[in-house]
């Protein structure tokens, strides 16, 4: 049964009780939920023949409008949040591989010893430090965030989605090459390449739903 979800400028529950009303016996639309506590207000309609342009009809009959951003298939089809929790992610995922690949080549250049185990923690951590350290130095040139505004905000923020990270490549890597950077190994390359990818999509559901839900950025 397609299921269409509009943002609206519908704020509280008089307005819910007036856009019920005017679907109320109408065959197209079988549900209407109306969530008060987004957004804006998202308006999700269902129905066997129901369309977005029905959808948008009903609201707009009701004496309502419908704002740009509109979702259809429910809660995971927002392109618009897609894409923007795909840049955010690449932010982590430059900043992370940056503490991340340079510890691994540091160690195994002066360290050669070092044990893979601490190859990796060492390497997770360098990675966390220098994804917080380029957001915060994005808040700071972007937002114009204070500094320790920007630190406070950028740890708060990206923790989860950068440790998710961390893990997926740093896994990905030592599966492949077993965390042994070879440059002259075509192997080694490809096992970035990988890493980069897994780094990127562990995250980006995590980063979509804290958009979606909270309209809050991850980074």
């Amino acid at each position: 049964m397609p299921k269409i979800t509009l943002e609206t400028d519908l704020h509280c529950q008089s307005c819910k009780d007036k856009l019920e009303s005017v679907t109320k016996g109408v065959d197209l639309i079988s549900k209407v939920d109306v969530d008060l506590s987004s957004s804006p207000v998202k308006v999700t309609m269902e129905g066997d023949r129901l369309t977005e342009g029905k959808a948008k009809y009903y609201i707009q009959k009701a004496g309502f409008k419908v704002k740009e951003g509109t979702t259809q298939g429910g809660f995971w089809s927002n392109t618009k949040t897609w894409r923007r929790a795909s840049f955010n992610t690449l932010n982590c995922l430059l900043g992370c591989s940056i503490g991340d690949f340079g510890m691994i080549i540091y160690l195994q250049a002066y360290h050669p010893d070092t044990s893979i185990f601490w190859q990796m923690t060492l390497a997770i951590i360098a990675g966390l430090i220098t994804s917080i350290a380029l957001e915060t130095v994005l808040l700071k040139s972007r937002e114009e965030f204070g500094w320790l505004d920007a630190l406070k905000t950028a740890f708060g923020m990206s923790f989860i989605s950068m440790v998710g990270m961390e893990i997926a490549m740093n896994t990905t890597d030592f599966m492949i090459t077993g965390a042994k950077a070879n440059f002259s190994d075509p192997v080694y390359w490809l096992a970035l390449i990988a890493a980069l990818i897994a780094g990127f999509i562990a995250p980006l559901p995590y980063n979509y739903y804290k958009l979606e839900k909270f309209k809050k950025a991850c980074h």
